[in-house]
């Protein structure tokens, strides 16, 4: 009986919140007034990251140029940056806290972009004739 009790104790004080919970805050969000994030607050967070308007700026180039190797390279700075910003222990930790929130806008917006992008770059079907 003495193992069961020991194991509980363990679970439960794993799953308190600790210091290491404590700093996500105040290193992810230095400025945080202490208001829960909502989804439109954290999209537009993260569209406002330097890479984030990058990847802006040469979605609209490939766009423009109707380019399918660009169009190609974008959706996949768009995946890669979208599973890097959304994927980490210490997002999931600053969700808890209340400091982010939700990626589930930004992650629809991203979809919607890559789909447009691989649409609009496609090669025109040949006109018979």
């Amino acid at each position: 009986m003495g193992s069961i009790r020991r194991r509980l104790i363990w679970v439960g004080l794993l799953g308190v919140p600790n210091g290491a919970w404590a700093e996500v805050c105040d290193k992810q969000r230095p400025n945080w007034n202490g208001l829960p994030v909502s989804v439109w607050s954290e999209m537009l967070a993260l569209l406002q990251t330097p890479l984030a308007l990058f990847l802006i700026l040469t979605t609209a180039l490939a766009l423009r140029l109707r380019h399918q190797w660009l169009g190609l390279a974008v959706v996949v700075g768009w995946s890669s940056y979208t599973m890097l910003m959304t994927t980490s222990d210490i997002r999931g930790a600053a969700i808890a806290e209340g400091c982010a929130g939700s990626p589930t806008l930004f992650i629809g917006l991203v979809a919607a972009i890559c789909v447009s992008v691989v649409l609009y770059t496609a090669p025109l079907p040949k006109r018979p004739g």
